[in-house]
């Protein structure tokens, strides 16, 4: 056909994205600091700058930037080998634990499959499995903010692909115990992906939630999920990583963004790695903080679930909530208000813990 034989199309309609994606909710990022005087505690970031080892290690590669990274990782895959006791062939590396989750749902969900979570939970759970054409099966948290295991396990069905598991759980910080998850594992089908979300384990006390490593090596099934993000201080690089059986993390490595995590990136993840030492001192700190708050809010009256993260959790509703959200704003305190349940926020320096002491001792109930 030649051009002059072209017939026009018609015009009366316009491009469309998926159902799917038109009705999808907007992930809701903690807002940003405007100014010195705000405290920003929305987005549980380390409030520690970037590991000193770290900021060298870019420094030296960030005049290759005109280079690919390596889109296999491989360095920083045998690194995190070595530091868990696996073979790199069990690692898989994306743009932050999210971006890693996305490759899980990608690489094992088909429309209509269904994906299981407990609810409350990480806000990119239900937005990542629909726009797989995935279907989110949310189970509410128990009495103690925490996974209900025997519902999760109640609702698995056949279409049943993927169990996620956060622990210590966004936004209530309550992890999940070593004892009842191996017992949940007992009893999940083989072929379920049961991945065990550690974004936060770093902050957790010995023993208060699950050896992830002792059950991946029991369960072939299970898949653990960690970032650099949080006690590692690279939010802004955007690197995370999954541990998985050797076929599962090809998998994954197969549905990843090409070139996803920066050669940057991978340096920094590296070097913090290897200054271990120093994550775990400042570690120290912010726990120590965590259970000074935790104790002062409790003696105003206060009733929290105790945090096994950087963050802690104040269960609101209605009228309480908007006024503790109207109180922050005013006082320039930036934290987490999730609509109908309640308020996270991220313990930080000690004088901007002292701002959320001072406001939450005048609207104690």
């Amino acid at each position: 056909m030649t051009s002059d034989q072209l017939v026009a199309a018609p015009k009366t309609a316009l491009p469309t994205l998926r159902g799917a994606v038109a009705g999808l909710p907007s992930y809701v990022p903690g807002r940003r600091s405007l100014g010195a005087d705000i405290a920003a505690l929305a987005s549980n970031e380390s409030h520690y700058e970037p590991l000193p080892a770290a900021v060298v290690a870019v420094a030296e590669a960030v005049g290759r930037m005109n280079r690919y990274p390596d889109m296999a990782a491989v360095e920083l895959r045998e690194r995190i080998a070595r530091h868990l006791g696996v073979t790199a062939a069990e690692v898989a590396v994306g743009p932050g634990s999210v971006g890693v989750l996305q490759q899980i749902i990608t690489g094992l969900c088909d429309a209509g499959d269904e994906v299981v979570f407990a609810w409350r939970s990480f806000e990119a759970y239900p937005i990542l499995v629909e726009l797989a054409g995935a279907r989110p099966v949310r189970v509410p948290l128990d009495d103690a903010e925490g996974h209900d295991l025997d519902a999760m396990a109640a609702a698995v069905t056949d279409r049943t692909k993927v169990i996620l598991l956060c622990t210590p759980n966004n936004p209530t910080g309550v992890p999940i115990s070593h004892d009842r998850l191996e017992a949940f594992l007992q009893s999940v089908r083989s072929d379920v992906l049961v991945v065990i979300d550690e974004a936060y384990v770093e902050y957790a006390d010995a023993g208060s939630g699950p050896d992830s490593l002792a059950l991946y090596h029991q369960f072939p099934n299970v898949c653990i999920l960690r970032t650099f993000s949080k006690a590692y201080g690279l939010a802004g690089l955007r690197v995370g990583y999954a541990i998985a059986t050797a076929a599962i993390a090809e998998g994954l490595r197969r549905t990843a963004l090409p070139f996803a995590v920066s050669a940057l990136a991978q340096k920094a993840a590296i070097a913090s790695l290897d200054a271990g030492e120093e994550m775990e001192a400042r570690v120290a700190a912010v726990k120590l903080e965590r259970a000074r708050m935790t104790a002062e809010l409790a003696a105003q009256g206060w009733k929290l679930q105790p945090s096994q993260g950087n963050f802690l959790w104040i269960r609101a509703h209605d009228q309480l909530l908007a006024r503790l959200v109207d109180a922050f704003d005013r006082a320039g305190i930036l934290v987490r208000a999730y609509q109908g349940d309640g308020v996270r926020i991220t313990v930080a320096d000690p004088a901007s813990n002292n701002r959320v002491l001072r406001l939450l001792e005048a609207h104690a109930v």
